[in-house]
């Protein structure tokens, strides 16, 4: 008796001396990604993210943050890098990885979009609930996309017409194939990129929302800045903050909770407001250099849109092969931008 209750005794101190070294255990993570430090995102959303983490962790989880590609490879890399462990966040966009997230496409379909708080909360939800399997060796943090985008050009874009040949800059294949049937010439580059090809003459503009003028400069690069009018931008794209999950999983539950706590909705809807608040900055600038900002007329993007249906033919076509009813996501996708739309 007394020998089972000495082992007993040992098993129990030795649980507990488990316990407590789960409970003092600390992980430092790596989350990489490719936009400059002081960007919107970087400085307003995943810096404060991560401080909020190792806060509510008590300072058990750690993540270094590592800006500008600094630890290797280029911007469509980001994806395979978290999912193969090599880091442990990334930020970035499902875009860059073309067709490997069809659904997640949705979003970037010409003038479906409106702020960047809506849109990223519609496209929470979305997510949620159409793209759980999309993720394989992943724990996503969040989903969200950025403001309006628009047109940045070296000379003025003011009707469909003035596009015709026109070298532009997109980020995805969704936003490329769209240029294209407005007439221009489209070519798909990160957006690290467009400042030198943009200097050198390889694009005569690009589209990007104003949030990402401000840390590369555009407004100094270009003159001229076409959006349209209404609530609902030429385009957006969408992006991913995610976690490897074997990262994830080698948490105790109570920081695995921490992660929990600071994902979903909520986080998306802080990555829209910081985006919407990036680009107020952004047009901000413009205006003050006095650069030329043109808004379409309603007219005028009718035209637009018009010249755009292909694309969406295109995309329901592609995601049919698939399985996928276009379609039906897309009135999804709008009902959802709809209801959180203010």
């Amino acid at each position: 008796m007394l020998k089972t209750i000495v082992r007993i005794g040992v098993a129990a101190a030795a649980l507990a001396l488990t316990a407590s070294l789960a409970q003092a255990q600390e992980f430092n993570f790596k989350l990489h990604q490719f936009l400059p430090a002081q960007s919107a995102i970087p400085a307003n959303f995943l810096k404060p993210w991560a401080e909020k983490v190792e806060k509510e962790s008590g300072g058990r989880i750690k993540i270094e943050l590592f800006p500008s590609m600094q630890l290797g490879g280029k911007p469509p890399s980001l994806i395979d890098q978290v999912t193969d462990g090599v880091v442990d966040f990334v930020w970035t966009l499902p875009g860059y990885t073309p067709g490997r997230f069809p659904k997640a496409e949705v979003f970037e379909v010409p003038f479906i979009a409106s702020n960047a708080e809506a849109s990223s909360q519609a496209f929470q939800a979305y997510a949620e609930k159409h793209m759980g399997d999309d993720f394989p060796g992943l724990k996503v943090i969040a989903v969200h996309t950025h403001g309006p985008g628009l047109i940045h050009s070296k000379t003025p874009v003011s009707k469909l017409e003035d596009l015709k040949g026109m070298k532009l800059r997109g980020p995805t294949r969704t936003v490329t194939n769209m240029l294209s049937k407005l007439g221009a010439e489209p070519i798909g580059m990160p957006v690290p990129q467009v400042p030198e090809s943009l200097s050198r003459g390889v694009i005569d503009g690009a589209v990007i929302p104003w949030e990402v003028t401000v840390p590369l400069k555009i407004t100094d690069l270009v003159k001229n800045h076409t959006r349209a009018a209404g609530n609902n931008g030429l385009y957006v794209a969408t992006f991913v903050f995610a976690m490897n999950k074997a990262s994830y999983d080698k948490l105790p539950d109570d920081l695995k909770k921490v992660i929990d706590d600071n994902s979903g909705m909520e986080a998306a809807k802080w990555a829209g407001q910081v985006m919407d608040q990036a680009d107020v900055a952004g047009e901000k600038i413009a205006v003050e250099k006095k650069n030329n900002i043109i808004t379409l007329s309603p007219e005028e993007v009718a035209k637009w849109e018009a010249a755009a249906q292909p694309v969406y033919e295109r995309w329901y076509a592609e995601v049919a092969e698939k399985g996928i009813d276009g379609p039906a996501l897309v009135e999804e996708a709008r009902a959802l931008i709809a209801k959180y739309t203010q």
